[in-house]
């Protein structure tokens, strides 16, 4: 097959934890001709959606940080022309993000086969899908309003409020029963009302891991990374310093994920990442789902080869 990755700069890659590395590096053992493409290389010309891709082959797959791969000199491809389209643009999920998104449908709409499918990235906003899923989630509030937020502190005393473009554990605060600085809060995270944003109790189990749980091609991946803050930090995320340790998934943890996996791959979701803490889910991840390197390494669980056996089936 020809499977082309949109993703960031190759140059870029911390290939010893990159997920979109270890796609393409099984893809390429399996003798799929890898190409890579940005977001800022695609265009619609003639009516077509076409993007400036680079055949890659892989010259490092072990993560070591050496010069990875070979590319060779960009052509103008039809994006139909491909076997599978993987879309793993990192967020921030802004206009230009979305414009890609509109793109990437015409392609479909011309044949190309793309995973996630644009339009349900576009529908399952990380932070938003969960309350479609009200049985998992925590009390949990979506609003700009000061007021609203305020009466959800005095009921629930802890409480965490965070925008809903975030990503990486940016922008997220935690405020206690005693509401030092809430008002603040509230007025820069909402920019004085314009913005929603979203505010949840506060999970104690969050010492415990904010445990990422990966569904591929409507299978869950039987063991999760759970990320734990370091220190007084609130936040697991790994680019907030949590520290991941894998370890299999609890029975609750299954029950979430096996409702939600046939579910959204049904919905065009190919690949995605649950966040769940203690026994709450805290949102769905369906831009660029991470963890694949840290699960394989601590488990030996090849979660690459199972998305790249997703992506055989699903073309």
């Amino acid at each position: 097959m020809k499977i082309a990755f949109c993703a960031d700069p190759l140059d870029g890659f911390k290939t010893y934890k990159d997920s979109t590395y270890a796609m393409m590096v099984e893809a390429d053992r399996r003798g799929h001709a890898v190409f890579a493409f940005e977001q800022k290389d695609m265009a619609v010309d003639g009516g077509d959606v076409v993007a400036n891709t680079r055949r890659i082959t892989i010259t490092d797959d072990t993560g070591s940080g050496a010069r990875w791969y070979q590319a060779e000199a960009p052509a103008s491809m039809l994006l139909r022309d491909f076997d599978a389209i993987v879309m793993r643009k990192d967020p921030p999920f802004d206009m230009e993000y979305i414009y890609a998104t509109y793109l990437l449908e015409l392609a479909e709409n011309h044949g190309a086969r793309v995973f996630n499918k644009p339009a349900a990235v576009r529908s399952h906003n990380e932070k938003l899908a969960i309350i479609q899923f009200p049985q998992f989630i925590a009390p949990t509030l979506v609003t700009g309003d000061d007021a609203r937020i305020r009466a959800f502190h005095a009921e629930h005393h802890d409480i965490i409020l965070k925008p809903l473009d975030g990503m990486g554990g940016t922008g997220i605060f935690r405020v206690r029963a005693d509401a030092m600085n809430l008002g603040a809060i509230i007025e820069t995270l909402t920019a004085n009302g314009r913005v929603t944003i979203m505010v949840q109790r506060f999970i104690p189990e969050i010492v415990e891991g904010d445990k990422r749980i990966l569904l591929i091609g409507g299978t869950v991946v039987p063991f999760c990374l759970a990320r734990i803050p370091q220190g007084a930090e609130v936040r697991g995320n790994l680019a907030a310093g949590g520290v991941g340790v894998a370890r299999p998934i609890s029975a609750r943890d299954r029950e979430i994920a096996s409702t939600l996996a046939p579910e959204l791959a049904s919905r065009g979701l190919l690949l995605v990442g649950l966040d769940v803490i203690g026994n709450y889910m805290t949102e769905v991840n369906v831009t660029s789902p991470t963890c694949f390197q840290e699960i394989r390494q601590q488990t030996g669980f090849d979660v690459a080869g199972l998305f790249v056996d997703a992506v055989e089936k699903a073309v």
